[in-house]
This record gives structure tokens, sequence and C-alpha cells, in this order.
């Protein structure tokens, strides 16, 4: 399977514009800028759509996790907090903190903490970021 996304990039680096879609649509033509990442300005940036991408990636790795358990979760919510960071080299992506709430029926915490950390570490986002991932995850009533 293959997806594609892009990006049309238009001036300097303070002053430019761009423009991000993705094959599905699901982004079209979404503006971005250097405003968008590092001032605050209401707009997306690659660091929040990761971000996106792996909240997406875990809370489905866990679903699938849980179902091989015999598990099926009410509800799964994950926020990602990504960290981009200046090095000596330009910025990197040096860290992704994951904030897990479920609702899981007939799951003790520690079963579900196990399968929380295997969903972690096995879902393809966790795999291809080069950074410190944690996991704050905790059972909800």
């Amino acid at each position: 399977m293959k997806k594609t996304a892009s990006a049309i990039w238009q001036g300097g680096l303070k002053e430019g514009k761009g423009l991000l879609s993705t094959e599905s649509g699901a982004l079209k033509q979404n503006p971005y800028g250097f405003n968008t990442r590092f001032e605050g300005t209401p707009g997306t940036n690659p660091e929040e759509l990761i971000g996106a991408a792996h909240a997406g990636c875990f809370s489905m790795a866990l679903s699938m996790m849980l179902g091989e358990a015999g598990l099926t979760p009410d509800r799964i919510d994950t926020a990602a907090e990504v960290t981009l960071e200046k090095q000596a080299d330009g910025f990197a992506i040096t860290a992704v903190h994951l904030v897990l709430r479920a609702k899981v029926p007939g799951a003790t915490e520690a079963q579900f903490m196990e399968i929380a950390n295997k969903a972690k570490e096995g879902c393809p986002v966790s795999k291809v970021l080069n950074a410190k991932i944690s996991l704050d995850a905790a059972l909800v009533g």
C-alpha cells in the first residue's frame, strides 16, 4: 500500500506560503507557513500532522491488540504532543508524548498497560520516527 501527499511552497522561509494536500482529499490545499509552524498563527504545520498521524496509528494498533486479547474498547482517546527542537544542524523532532485515556470493559490495569505499551512500540508511525516516544496511559470508567 502506498499513500501520497503533496506540498507546494512559494517564497522565502518567513514570508512564504505553502499548501498541503492529500490523495484522499482530507487535506486539500490547506495553508501552512512559518507563522503557523513557529508563531502560533491558526493553520496547520508538519509537526501537528505528524501528531495526528501518530495518535491515529497508535489508536488503531491499540484497538487491534486489544481485540487480539479478546477485549473491545468502547472508546480510545489519544493525544500526541510533538516536540520540535533546534539543534546544531537545524531542527529535529526529538520526542512524541502520547496521552491515552481509554474505556475498555473487562480490561485489568496491568493487561491494559502491557497492551498499550506494545501498541506504542508496534504502530508503524512509532517505528518511522527517530524520536523518544513516551506514553501516559489510563483506563477511565
